[in-house]
């Protein structure tokens, strides 16, 4: 038999075996929807397609150098999480969830293992900082998940797009892991128009809650709290800027003090709560509790003065490179970093429907903390050297 003939027909068995084990809730691979048709015949499951691309492009190799909550956390403790580590976190709790609930696993992990490739050097902060930037810049605000699904659309693969499905890109889009969800239900009515609408209102300013298309996407956005929440305690704790007896029992008593403990407890509970359910869900006492620990994170972790030594550096760095970038390209200097290390790499599509101020926003989300720090002291030094110069 034709190999072609053969890897077809495995495909296609292989395809009726998962099919038939999938909840009625799941989302089947017969339903995967891609905005532009492919020219080659692939063997592989159209959500796993969309995860290898994912795993192979560029942006997911530099989520290894971006911060989680811990600015240079390779430089201090290598133990510490960064962002790949949520990442691969997020993938492996939620493909265990959905393994229970009998979901799409392709999808699932798709979706996890891109929610992040938009997420600027520096967190969270880093974030604030560029948003504040685009809005001088007339670009609106910048979201970490709207420039995730910019990634894989507009920036991949010399900025031709990944060409992911519907489901996937939905996913990503949506998951807003900062939202407290005790219930979160699929919108499986949603249209390419309402993510464009999604995005418009968040760039102008407005502040919108979008759930996902597939209970797939709403496994992966519940995750992403399950996962980042007691390994940001624990990080706290391994770098002394809370003791784990800081904690509240309130939510500790039905959570349990360790990141495992807390994962554990969390994962049962959703299982539990949402099995043969279209939705995804916590117990009433569980996400009180659970609400009670993120507030204790907000308040001792993620706004703990300790953690803004360098904030106001950061954000300067941010402001000088915009400028630095953004002259560069009026000045079409070719031998700049974002000529040599970004645009040149570039298909025209990308290169011509492109505002400059974009292209810059696009190479500093895409720059990993300790890039962002070696290029601003390349821009910075001679500009000081200058400074004494014409000044002496």
């Amino acid at each position: 038999m034709d190999e072609k003939i053969l890897l077809q027909k495995i495909a296609e068995d292989k395809n009726k075996q998962e099919a038939a084990i999938l909840s009625p809730f799941a989302l089947p691979n017969s339903k995967a929807v891609r905005s532009k048709p492919e020219k080659e015949i692939h063997y592989r499951p159209p959500f796993a397609l969309d995860r290898d691309r994912i795993f192979y492009s560029g942006a997911f190799r530099r989520y290894t150098g971006k911060t989680q909550v811990i600015y240079f956390v390779s430089l201090l403790d290598e133990q510490l999480t960064s962002r790949i580590l949520h990442t691969l976190s997020v993938a492996q709790v939620s493909r265990t969830i959905g393994r229970f609930l009998s979901l799409n696993t392709d999808l699932i992990e798709a979706i996890a293992l891109g929610h992040d490739l938009g997420h600027p050097p520096f967190g969270h902060d880093g974030e604030k900082f560029l948003s504040e930037i685009s809005q001088q810049y007339g670009l609106g605000h910048f979201h970490h998940n709207i420039q995730s699904l910019r990634v894989v659309d507009r920036i991949a693969k010399k900025g031709c797009g990944l060409n992911l499905t519907f489901q996937t890109r939905d996913g990503i889009l949506s998951h807003n892991g900062e939202v407290h969800d005790q219930i979160l239900a699929p919108d499986p009515n949603k249209t390419e128009k309402d993510l464009q609408e999604y995005i418009e209102r968040m760039q102008a300013g407005e502040t919108v809650d979008m759930p996902p298309a597939t209970l797939e996407g709403c496994v992966v956005r519940i995750t992403d709290t399950i996962a980042y929440i007691g390994q940001d305690i624990d990080d706290a704790i391994r770098i002394g800027l809370i003791r784990r007896s800081d904690l509240p029992p309130a939510a500790t008593d039905v959570l349990g003090t360790s990141n495992g403990q807390i994962i554990d407890t969390l994962v049962n509970d959703v299982v539990c709560q949402s099995y043969g359910k279209n939705y995804v869900r916590f117990s009433q006492r569980i996400s009180k509790a659970l609400y009670e620990l993120k507030q204790f994170n907000y308040k001792y972790i993620y706004k703990s003065p300790k953690l803004k030594i360098n904030h106001r550096r950061i954000r300067q760095g941010f402001e000088i490179l915009f400028k630095h970038f953004l002259q560069r390209l009026k000045e079409k200097d070719t031998g700049s970093e974002i000529f040599q290390h970004f645009l040149n790499s570039k298909c025209s599509e990308y290169l011509e429907s492109t505002p400059d101020e974009l292209m810059v926003r696009d190479f500093l989300a895409g720059m990993t903390d300790r890039y962002f720090t070696r290029i601003l002291e390349k821009v910075v030094v001679p500009q000081m050297a200058e400074f004494i110069i014409k000044n002496e």
